[in-house]
């Protein structure tokens, strides 16, 4: 807890707002959708699928691939307070719904399930996408297939599956087709190796307007440190630290520049 709130201290004395961004990209990404404060129909929807988890008090088997919990000590959950705890806010599932609604991505891809609070946000973006999304655990993608069909969001494939055997068959599918993610959520193992190995793997899937969005950036030190390799990485050529997410962008025509950017 010490580490992070020393990182936000850090990110907020070196973060801007819009008046400090240079790059028309940014400067129209940030005052587009970033800052865009107009209400929107599709919050409702967002609120009452949250409301829904929020009213769950079954409890489910969770079983964790990734970095571990820092709110629970055993795997046996109340969905409830899964949702209430360890999915995403209300504020970044907005945001998340203007992003896929300001990009309008095709091929969506989403590395860590849980309860769908980011899919629904995923899906209602550009209803026209095809969204899949890869979830360990089988009681809680479970869960999250209930929520999806309660709440007619269709365009949503979901895995079950070990991350890293997935994204390895995508890489091999490579030599044999092309098939990309116009925007990719990596919420699914906030350690440095994992983070790494997924982005090594999923390279081979860029086109120029590809969109990858990284959560939890600030975690832990190995995250922070996975995040400078990922910026200094030749082919990423503008990133954006929100202090919560990392956005990542690879259009080939642009200048290397990195934005440290209050939400």
């Amino acid at each position: 807890m010490l580490f992070q709130i020393k990182s936000y201290l850090k990110f907020l004395w070196n973060s801007k707002n819009e008046h400090g961004v240079h790059s028309p990209f940014v400067f129209s990404l940030l005052t587009k959708c970033f800052y865009d404060k107009k209400p929107k129909p599709e919050y409702q929807i967002l609120k009452n699928y949250r409301k829904s988890l929020l009213e769950n008090k079954n409890f489910i088997e969770v079983t964790d691939f990734g970095a571990g919990s820092k709110v629970f000590k055993s795997n046996r959950r109340q969905i409830s307070k899964i949702a209430s705890t360890a999915g995403i806010s209300p504020k970044r599932a907005e945001l998340l719904f203007r992003v896929t609604h300001y990009f309008q991505p095709k091929n969506i891809l989403e590395i860590g399930t849980s309860l769908g609070l980011a899919t629904s946000a995923l899906a209602l973006g550009n209803t026209k996408a095809k969204v899949i999304t890869l979830e360990g655990c089988p009681q809680t993608a479970d869960q999250c297939q209930l929520q999806l069909q309660k709440f007619n969001l269709n365009n949503v494939d979901s895995v079950i599956t070990e991350f890293e055997s997935y994204l390895q068959d995508v890489k091999l599918r490579l030599n044999a087709e092309t098939e990309n993610f116009d925007l990719i959520y990596f919420d699914g193992n906030h350690s440095k190796k994992a983070t790494l190995a997924y982005f090594e793997l999923l390279l081979p899937t860029i086109n120029n307007d590809s969109v990858w969005i990284f959560d939890d950036i600030h975690w832990s030190p190995e995250m922070e440190e996975a995040w400078e390799i990922i910026k200094n990485h030749p082919k990423v050529k503008v990133t954006i630290d929100t202090f919560q997410w990392g956005f990542v962008f690879f259009r080939y025509e642009q200048e290397k520049e990195h934005f440290i950017i209050r939400t």
